[in-house]
């Protein structure tokens, strides 16, 4: 017999375990709709969109005048086409215009046609298009032409400044360069790159959304600033040439100079041959990229007698010396430990005043000032170094350009200098500067006494006073010491009559200190290291003004090559001094200093002093 297993009891169990699941679903369900909704929404916004970013208008850079232009942003094209459900007949039409249009080569037109023989939804055609080209393009594609064809615009910094020397950009190393990316590289481009780029704007774009519904700016940005310089656009190109001409004459591996207002430290011109084209950057990068590091402010080197002048300043400074100081020159002078400093021509010129021994250059005199400046050989490199540091040597000057070295200058506290070590560095040798370092240097010297901060930005309103806030000047020397020093340089450009022969500029005081030395190589007698033959570097510091110092010129000619060796001299076809000159000669007229009427004879004539 069947007996029936059914319970009314287990249905409502049933039904009850039914409900309490549909209840619990339909709250959750709810719980998302209704208590999350606007997450979701957002989480589904997010991922249906996507964001842009464009890059701002980069700012310009301009000369001193604010009218010249030297590095710009224009707008270039690139054409991106669409061929994925182009027909066989508009396809062949594209082609043809963009062939016509863009001037294609036979090489090229074959790559263009290859590239629109595939189904892709986006290809980039060409890329640099000038405006006035795709101007031109859509008047036909209004008119029904070139289709399956879109522009964008892509921006494109221009240097439309021509160099002083063939196949380079005007201020090519103070500008730098703006890689592909759109970030400044060397120079004001790199050390200025957030002022000048500005902010790019952020746009979220839906793309299931027609029209401008479907796009919302996240963030504006903002432009690029423009910047004014304390670049002489005229003086520059001068300069340029100058550089160019000396480094041809003079066979040399690179010639570099710099002009500086030595009371403002405001660079007017600064330049180096070689040098480059901006506007062809990925080319020189290819070739030599080593030509971006730019010389005046990277590359240190080993600066020779031009040193003699800071080894007078500590000691005028210390008292151990005056300039009328009888020392005697024994043209070969033999120190405690077996070495021995000599003059270049190693001949003996007797009793002479420190002035003398400064003007013509003598070692060993400047070498024995060297050693009055303390009790002993470990006090007097501590005061000869503590002049160097005051002066900013071995420290980076602080100005603002990408890429600055700092130099080397050993301290003697921290490794004690022997005889030798000392005799050495009071006339240049054992130590590396930049050329930016010294000009700085001999600006204190010229300017009453204030070491003052090399700067290329105009301070102006136009940025404001936090891009050159870093700007300090500290006091170094007296008033009455400057003074001194800059008669000193003053005579040595006239007591010498080849400097002063190939410095006289009529109207004008002219004042500074040369520099030959030679140059070590590492790599020479199987990786000892030796001396190069018949290469050195020459070097020129110096001012020129009406009645003082108004400009202060540094010039570094480095491994020039000498057409006439002998004892004691290496002439070159372009001196430092005679080019020192040459760009004194173009910086007074470009920086209207009027003649003096009252100015030095010219030499030979009679003495004229230049005046403090």
């Amino acid at each position: 017999m069947l007996v029936r297993t059914d319970s009314r009891v287990r249905l409502l169990l049933l039904l009850l375990v039914v409900f309490l699941a549909s209840t619990g679903m339909a709250m959750r369900l709810a719980y998302w709709q209704i208590g999350q909704r606007q997450q979701l929404t957002a989480m589904s916004a997010q991922n249906s969109t996507y964001q842009k970013s464009i890059p701002a208008l980069r700012g310009a850079i301009y000369d001193r005048t604010g009218t010249i232009v030297l590095a710009r942003t224009i707008c270039r094209y690139r054409i991106v086409g669409d061929p994925h459900d182009l027909s066989a007949t508009d396809s062949a039409r594209t082609i043809a215009a963009l062939i016509d249009y863009l001037s294609l080569s036979d090489e090229d037109a074959a790559k263009l046609r290859k590239a629109m023989a595939t189904d892709a939804y986006y290809i980039v055609l060409a890329t640099d298009v000038d405006a006035d080209v795709v101007q031109e393009m859509l008047t036909q594609q209004s008119q029904g032409g070139l289709v399956g064809i879109t522009f964008e615009q892509e921006p494109v910094r221009i240097y439309p400044q021509a160099g002083g020397a063939p196949r380079t950009s005007l201020a090519a190393h103070v500008l730098g360069f703006v890689n592909a990316a759109g970030i400044g590289q060397y120079g004001l481009e790199q050390q200025y790159d957030t002022v000048l780029a500005g902010r790019p704007e952020i746009v979220q774009i839906d793309p299931t959304v027609l029209g401008p519904a479907g796009t919302k700016i996240v963030d504006p940005g903002s432009v690029g600033q423009d910047i004014r310089t304390t670049i002489d656009a005229g003086l520059q190109l001068e300069l340029e040439q100058e550089v160019f001409a000396a480094w041809v004459a003079d066979r040399a591996k690179t010639v570099s100079a710099v002009v500086m207002d030595p009371k403002t430290g405001e660079i007017l011109a600064q330049a180096s041959y070689p040098s480059y084209d901006a506007n062809s950057y990925v080319a020189v990068a290819n070739e030599d990229p080593g030509l971006f590091t730019d010389p005046i402010i990277s590359k240190v080197y080993e600066p020779g007698s031009v040193f003699k002048m800071l080894t007078a300043s500590a000691a005028l400074q210390s008292k151990t010396t005056a300039l009328t100081t009888q020392i005697n020159d024994y043209g070969i002078l033999k120190l405690a430990g077996g070495q021995e400093v000599a003059d270049a021509d190693r001949k003996a010129k007797g009793w002479r005043t420190f002035a003398y021994m400064v003007a013509w250059s003598r070692n060993v005199g400047v070498s024995q000032a060297a050693f009055r400046l303390g009790k002993n050989t470990d006090a007097a490199s501590k005061v000869l170094y503590q002049t160097w540091q005051s002066y900013g040597i071995g420290q980076k000057t602080g100005i603002d350009l990408a890429g600055e070295a700092s130099g080397i200058a050993r301290d003697p506290t921290a490794e004690p200098w022997r005889q030798i070590d000392l005799a050495n560095a009071s006339f240049g040798q054992g130590v590396a500067v930049t050329p930016m370092q010294l000009t700085r240097a001999y600006a204190a010297m010229a300017n009453g006494g204030t070491l003052v901060t090399p700067h290329v930005m105009l301070v102006d309103a136009k940025v404001g006073e936090s891009a050159t806030a870093a700007l300090t000047d500290t006091r170094v020397i007296s008033a009455s010491l400057s003074s001194t020093l800059t008669g000193l340089m003053g005579y040595v450009l006239t007591a010498v009559p080849s400097y002063a022969q190939r410095t006289y500029i009529p109207g004008y005081y002219v004042g500074g200190k040369t520099g030959t030395a030679q140059i070590w190589d590492p790599g020479l007698d199987g990786g000892k290291g030796g001396w190069k033959v018949d290469v050195y570097n020459y070097s020129f510091y110096g001012w020129v003004g009406h009645s003082k110092p108004e400009l202060v010129i540094g010039a570094v000619i480095y491994e020039g090559t000498p057409t006439v060796i002998k004892q004691g001299v290496l002439d070159m076809p372009v001196q430092s001094y005679e080019l020192f000159r040459r760009i004194a000669t173009d910086a007074v007229t470009s920086h209207s200093i009027v003649p003096n009427p009252d100015g030095p004879a010219p030499p030979g004539t009679k003495k004229s002093t230049p005046q403090g």
